[in-house]
């Protein structure tokens, strides 16, 4: 593998084995190949590899990938798999290694490219009186100048802030109060920064709370926070009586360019020009150590990998563990970015694998059609919703809105889809009903969070929808008779004005 150091690779994965006190393993469980005359490998079929699919694999793997995202506490005191850490740095080693194992089955890349990282370590929001709990700085915030508290009067931007005429001549030295919507909150920094601002501050235009993303960094972005529509309406108030809001801003935090990975297998058989991709992410957030989000996905991708060596395929299939998605689906984006449009249009759709065993499950599909998204994506939708239904499994559909790695392909014209289990979102009695579990809480109480660890996949919904991935993969590896050809390069625009998020962050 390019540039993942050789000697270092197989120190680690002997390290690993050693804490384990068990082997990895190389190739199935000793199974061989499904055969036909002269020993050559039969086509795959569905039923044969998701026969294969074996949930002690995963969970050996899961095991094996906390004890790399243990190699990170030294420097950020427990575990996690965050880009630019060792324990992200050793997942892509672990995963480059368990491909090399498989032999000339796959031909494999390395794709490097520079990634924007930041963290907050600390923040505060004071707004007259109060300390509003909603209050957070978003993600790839500057902090406040040397990392200490700025004091200013609040003052209320017009209309939505997208606009430079919407920002008060006299906000030099003063808060900008701004409200959410239309643009991203990126532009809204800027244009506040620019006008004077020493802050911002972007409230919802709802009662929620406000998670979001300044996105790629400005110089003149100024330090931001967001803060709960409920917690702006009394301050609103104030602001049109014409009373004045001292408030106090303060965040400490760092935003660093990084170099990271994107790691791509491809079948060597195959037809080329007609490729079934698949993806997930390789990395977690700092906070933890992301065994379901996306370790999960990751160790899906490598089992059904592993798996498929035992049979020939007739079009190309091809595997991706990318970097960087916990900031803003960045190395998804730039794989696609970097396609050339040839290269893009042999791509014939994209199956995204992101949290596939969250403990209190649902069996989530994307809820991607044809009238939004390129064509064919409604097509893979339906092949999820017919392999439930014939294993009388319920399901549910979710959002098809850009909160993970599909999202560069939808805008540029490759049909996508997958399935998910739950993160932050609360499971309904409805749910419960449908998938067991417990109505009210978090379909993954431990998302982003150091209790991400082994004990927080649920086996069950890991090995049923490691084994839908492996109908997923086996059903085009053998034919996309019936699937509609690729005939552009750019996606619908009803998609990109619908899409509020980019990865786990909202950007407007």
């Amino acid at each position: 593998m390019v540039g993942l150091g050789r000697l270092s690779l197989i120190a680690t994965i002997a390290s690993v084995s050693a804490q384990l006190q068990k082997p990895l393993l190389s190739q199935p469980d000793g199974v061989l190949p499904e055969t036909g005359e002269k020993g050559s490998k039969l086509l795959v079929d569905t039923e044969s590899l998701q026969a294969r699919i074996s949930i002690e694999s995963l969970v050996k793997h899961a095991e094996a990938l906390y004890e790399l995202a243990k190699s990170s506490e030294e420097e950020f005191g427990h575990p996690t798999r965050v880009i630019g850490s060792e324990g992200h740095r050793r997942t892509l080693e672990y995963v480059a290694a368990e491909i090399d194992r498989l032999g000339d089955y796959y031909k494999s890349s390395t794709q490097s490219f520079p990634a924007v990282m930041g963290q907050v370590f600390q923040s505060r929001l004071v707004l007259g009186h109060s300390v509003p709990e909603s209050a957070s700085a978003m993600s790839l915030t500057p902090p406040t100048p040397h990392k200490e508290p700025v004091y200013g009067e609040l003052a209320l931007v017009d209309s939505e802030g997208c606009n430079t005429s919407d920002y008060p001549h006299e906000l030099s030295g003063k808060i900008a109060f701004i409200k959410r919507g239309t643009c991203s909150f990126g532009t809204k920094s800027e244009l506040a920064g620019r006008a004077g601002a020493i802050a911002a501050v972007v409230f919802n235009s709802n009662a929620d709370g406000l998670s979001g993303t300044l996105g790629v960094p400005s110089p003149d972005h100024v330090p931001t926070f967001g803060l709960s529509g409920k917690d702006a309406e009394p301050v609103i108030e104030k602001l049109k009586a014409g009373k004045v809001v001292d408030s106090i801003a303060f965040i400490d935090s760092v935003v660093n360019t990084i170099n990271t990975t994107n790691i791509v297998v491809q079948t060597v058989e195959g037809d080329p020009e007609n490729c079934v991709m698949l993806g997930a992410h390789s990395d977690s957030v700092t906070e933890g150590p992301g065994i379901n989000d996306d370790g999960s996905g990751t160790l899906t991708l490598l089992e059904v990998a592993t798996r498929l060596t035992q049979f020939s395929v007739k079009n190309c299939v091809r595997f991706a563990w990318w970097a960087g998605e916990e900031e803003g689906l960045l190395g998804s984006d730039y794989y696609v970015a970097t396609l050339p449009e040839e290269e893009n249009k042999k791509i014939r759709l994209f199956m995204d694998y992101d949290m596939m065993g969250s403990p209190n499950f649902a069996y989530q599909i994307y809820n991607a059609t044809n009238a939004v998204n390129p064509t064919g994506s409604e097509q893979l939708r339906d092949l999820y919703i017919d392999w439930y239904k014939s294993k009388g499994l319920n399901y549910t559909f979710i959002p098809f809105d850009g909160r993970s790695d599909y999202d560069a392909f939808i805008r540029n014209g490759i049909p996508g889809g997958g399935i998910a289990t739950g993160a932050e979102g609360i499971k309904t009695k409805e749910e419960e009903l449908m998938f067991g579990g417990k109505a009210g809480d978090w379909y993954d109480p431990c998302y982003h969070q150091l209790c991400d660890d082994v004990s927080n996949v649920n086996t069950t919904a890991w090995l049923i929808n490691t084994q839908l991935v492996a109908h997923s993969v086996a059903t085009y590896a053998a034919s996309f008779e019936g699937f509609p050809e690729r005939v552009a390069t750019k996606a619908a625009t009803v998609y990109d004005q619908d899409t509020l998020y980019h990865g786990r962050y909202l950007v407007r």
